[in-house]
């Protein structure tokens, strides 16, 4: 018998924002001019959550890339993508992501429209796990995986003293890894100070340095540090022969993709020797389509694959699933930000440094009201 179509019915947009403790004092360099009695400075945080609806009365959940553009984001989806989306069957994800892909490519392959995109195609996998009656993660491996180990995600503090208030309550919290967004070495040392040795540091540099001699003399400075990785050292982040250089010099290893907007960019920066750890980000380079299509080129480079996840909505959950059925286990991400008012609750919150996977049907949860 013919299995019956499901076809799309209704694409909606909406904006969950959230206050969230940033961690630093007033006199720091990265600081708010706002603070609470901790002295902690608060600030918002915006998720777009995008509702996929079908005619059979099963939707999904996607997450557009957008932190403080969420609004740039959410206006390509509702104005282009959505309306060419309506009437579509939803069982052919690979299908409906080329078509938007090429026709609308003229806006450009990388920003808003591919993180609209984004959006959608995890939508239609949480839509495609529920209609199979299975956790997401069961669609995409053989891995029986319930939990995933987190590294904290810190900001970028610009002040020792923060950095190493942040570090210490990590670990407090049971994170045995640590991501900084520090280029100051009194900052990373400060972290180095606050954390046990056999917690490996890993530097986001968000591509600091304009000439390779100073990324690779970061590098060298930091190689003692007890550092895994650092990620993407030069500017620009497109310039693959230039960082495959600064890997060939560098005593650390190298990661990089958060920039990258599609596969294709992944190819060439393999073929170009740009990274050893590559670092795709659900919510920009394409959905769980496009990550899992990375994940195969990785595979026969023979190189690591940690996804690119500060984020709170679906694009975390489906970051989280994609990293369970993973035969080798890498760490997600997490920003080390306290929601007041979390997407999915208290549910995604780590505790002693992994965090659940939820083993509901899809997604496995639905975000709040």
């Amino acid at each position: 018998m013919k299995e019956r179509s499901m076809k799309i019915t209704r694409i909606e947009t909406r904006i969950h924002r959230s206050a969230f403790t940033y961690g630093v004092g007033l006199d720091a360099r990265g600081g708010s001019s706002r603070a609470t009695g901790d002295n902690l400075a608060l600030k918002t945080m915006d998720t777009l959550l995008v509702e996929v609806a079908t005619d059979q009365g099963i939707h999904g959940w996607g997450e557009g890339f957008g932190f403080t553009l969420v609004d740039t984001t959410r206006n390509a989806i509702d104005r282009l993508l959505a309306p060419a989306c309506i009437g579509l069957d939803v069982r052919d994800i690979g299908a409906i992501n080329r078509m938007l892909q090429k026709r609308f490519h003229n806006f450009g392959r990388n920003g808003p429209i591919t993180f609209g995109i984004s959006a959608i195609d995890i939508a239609l996998w949480d839509i495609a796990a529920k209609t199979a009656g299975k956790p997401l993660h069961a669609l995409l491996g053989d891995t029986s995986r319930n939990k995933v180990r987190a590294y904290a995600s810190l900001m970028r503090y610009g002040n020792p003293e923060d950095v190493a208030r942040n570090a210490a309550e990590a670990v407090r919290r049971g994170y045995r890894d640590i991501k900084l967004h520090e280029i100051d070495l009194g900052c990373i040392r400060a972290a180095r100070g606050a954390a046990p040795a056999d917690i490996p540091l890993m530097l986001d540099i968000n591509c600091a340095w304009d000439e390779e001699a100073d990324a690779v003399d970061f590098c060298e400075a930091v190689k003692n540090l007890g550092v895994a990785w650092v990620e993407e050292p030069c500017w620009p982040p497109e310039d693959h022969a230039a960082m495959a250089r600064v890997r060939a010099a560098s005593p650390c290893a190298i990661a990089a993709g958060e920039n990258a907007a599609n596969p294709e960019d992944f190819c060439r920066m393999i073929e170009a020797g740009a990274a050893g750890v590559l670092q795709p980000s659900v919510t920009k380079v394409g959905g769980l389509t496009a990550l899992l299509e990375v994940a195969e080129l990785a595979r026969g480079a023979g190189l690591r694959v940690v996804p690119h996840c500060p984020y709170f909505g679906p694009g975390l959950l489906a970051s989280l699933h994609f990293l369970a059925a993973q035969e080798v286990a890498e760490p997600l991400e997490i920003y080390f930000a306290d929601l007041g008012k979390p997407p999915f609750g208290q549910h995604l919150v780590p505790q002693k440094g992994y965090i659940a996977v939820p083993q509901g049907p899809g997604l496995g949860l639905e975000p709040a009201q």
